[in-house]
């Protein structure tokens, strides 16, 4: 096979606070014509620094070195107009998270549109015949009536569809593709994967995948490449590494998978909170006057029970209302129907008396580092509801915040450090801790393990499986993630476009699906391994 692109010794470094910190370390890798080749490794692996340096995006302070050729023409030193002929037209990137690549305040028409004319000179009439044919080469409903719409008003497969008909806009040879099913439903996950292939094959790209999952690796990848702390170390066809890893950390990565069940809730659990019917449709409204015009349904007569130490999982795709229902169950937003908490009907207590009970209820968020202020520290992070609410047993607020932090695996040493200076894991374990430091007895997982590596994943449903056995937690588990799900939940909870289509116990949703929505999620989930 002809070599698209080589990469021979890599070496990527940065500057920072007056030093030189290494990210890539000699690395070597090619990508053949119409093949697919998969970097994989954890965060901070040096994946997309690598995949970067192709076409000279890694700003002023990265000095790199090596040979990175592009059908033979050497790209580090390159000048700038071969770089921007380059790039677009011959090499094209899809980034992991489309909401944040996606300007918010352009319509997605001028987005492609900008691409379009800048690289092959099209306009007026041409070029939004080309982008309806983009947009519907990649699956998007109706496209002419999407063409006015901003990234908001798309679903994340939407967002991420409409990301690909980006990179796709000037008939690229090598398709970069950064981690882009990440954050995405299983289903559509499987959707988006289908796409590419086929579109691969249409096209007869090639396709560099950069991924932390090795599911998908083992579906779309013609060749592997692993690594670690910036260097490759294994790679080969995508068969021999599954079958027979030869490096230890390779061994790690594939064994890297939460498993086993949760401990059984006595008979005996109270119950901690419930639900009776519970409906949450949003007025849509038009006109000068905002007349209401028709609902949002979000959620459709929801009924749901979770006891002291259990937990519930939420699962379907994205816009099913898993979130809203317990945003609902926690009084954050407006709902009919009945909501009790401990015994007491939540309808009946006003917002002040609500503030009581909030540092019983707590939310840990999918995102950490959006959902963790930039400009205070991890302890004022995790000390922020002790100011609200006060100590639990009265100690001192630094106290309770060492105690907390060494509970959930972080160094007490560096609660002086901001967000930025931490993991994506280790951004997890504060949110955890934030959310801990009150003693709850119901907490709200909305996507906990989703953007995180499968190391880490392990690492983080062993810690929520622990806090909830010693403190007797109630969990309402929301993922898209099963095997996250089955490993954490007693019960699960199957919903689709705001109604539940199933409910049971873990063990009869996983192995006795009745519905054929159910028996849809689980294929895509289970098929990928």
């Amino acid at each position: 096979m002809t070599a698209l692109l080589q990469v021979e010794n890599l070496t990527v470094s940065f500057r920072q606070d007056g030093q030189t910190v290494p990210a890539v370390k000699g690395v070597s890798f090619e990508v053949n014509k119409g093949e697919t080749v998969a970097l994989v490794g954890e965060s901070g692996s040096g994946k997309s620094v690598s995949a970067l340096s192709t076409v000279s995006l890694l700003g002023e302070t990265a000095t790199v070195g090596g040979s990175v050729k592009y059908e033979g023409q050497e790209m580090i030193g390159a000048s700038d107009r071969h770089l921007r002929q380059v790039r677009g037209n011959d090499i094209s990137f899809i980034f992991q998270e489309p909401m944040t690549s996606l300007n918010p305040l352009h319509t997605l028409e001028k987005q492609l549109a900008e691409s379009i004319e800048l690289h092959q000179g099209l306009t007026g009439p041409a070029v939004r015949a080309r982008i309806i044919e983009l947009l519907t080469k990649v699956g998007i409903r109706d496209p002419e009536s999407r063409l006015g719409a901003y990234p908001h008003q798309l679903s994340g497969g939407q967002r991420q569809r409409v990301m690909i008909a980006m990179a796709l806009a000037n008939g690229p040879e090598l398709l970069i593709a950064d981690e882009p099913t990440t954050a995405l439903d299983v289903t559509i996950q499987a959707q988006i994967l289908d796409l590419l292939a086929d579109l691969k094959e249409a096209e007869g790209m090639s396709l560099l995948f950069i991924t932390h999952d090795l599911g998908i690796v083992r579906k779309i990848a013609d060749r592997v490449c692993v690594m670690k702390n910036g260097e490759i170390v294994e790679q080969g066809p995508t068969s021999e590494i599954f079958d027979n890893p030869q490096h230890p950390y390779t061994q790690m990565l594939l064994s890297a998978e939460s498993t086993g069940t949760p401990d059984p809730v006595p008979d005996s659990a109270p119950e901690i909170a419930s639900t009776d019917a519970l409906r949450i449709w949003f007025p849509i409204q038009r006109g000068f006057l905002k007349r209401t015009v028709g609902y949002v349904k979000a959620v459709n007569e929801a009924t749901i029970s979770v006891r002291a130490g259990e937990t519930i999982g939420i699962v379907g795709e994205s816009g099913s209302g898993k979130t809203t229902l317990a945003l609902a169950i926690m009084r954050l937003i407006q709902s009919t129907g009945g909501i009790n908490y401990r015994g007491q009907d939540l309808r009946k207590w006003s917002t002040k008396d609500l503030r009581r009970l909030r540092s019983e209820m707590q939310i840990v968020f999918q995102d950490p580092f959006g959902s963790l202020s930039p400009r205070m520290t991890c302890e004022q992070i995790i000390a922020e509801g002790l100011e609200v609410h006060g100590s639990p047993d009265g100690r001192p607020k630094r106290d309770v915040v060492t105690d907390v932090m060494t509970e959930v695996g972080l160094d007490p040493a560096s609660m002086h450090r901001y967000p930025h200076e931490f993991s994506g894991g280790q951004r997890q374990r504060i949110a955890i801790a934030r959310a801990m430091v009150l003693r709850p007895r119901l907490v709200v997982l909305d996507e906990p393990t989703s953007a995180l590596d499968m190391t880490v994943q392990v690492q983080i449903v062993e810690l929520l499986r622990n806090l909830q056995k010693k403190y007797d937690l109630a969990y309402l588990f929301i993922s898209h993630d099963l095997k996250v799900v089955r490993a954490m939940s007693h019960k699960v909870m199957v919903m689709k476009q705001g109604d539940v289509v199933e409910t049971g116990t873990a063990q009869e949703i996983f192995d006795a699906p009745k519905t054929e929505y159910t028996k849809t999620l689980l294929s895509a989930a289970f098929d990928l391994t």
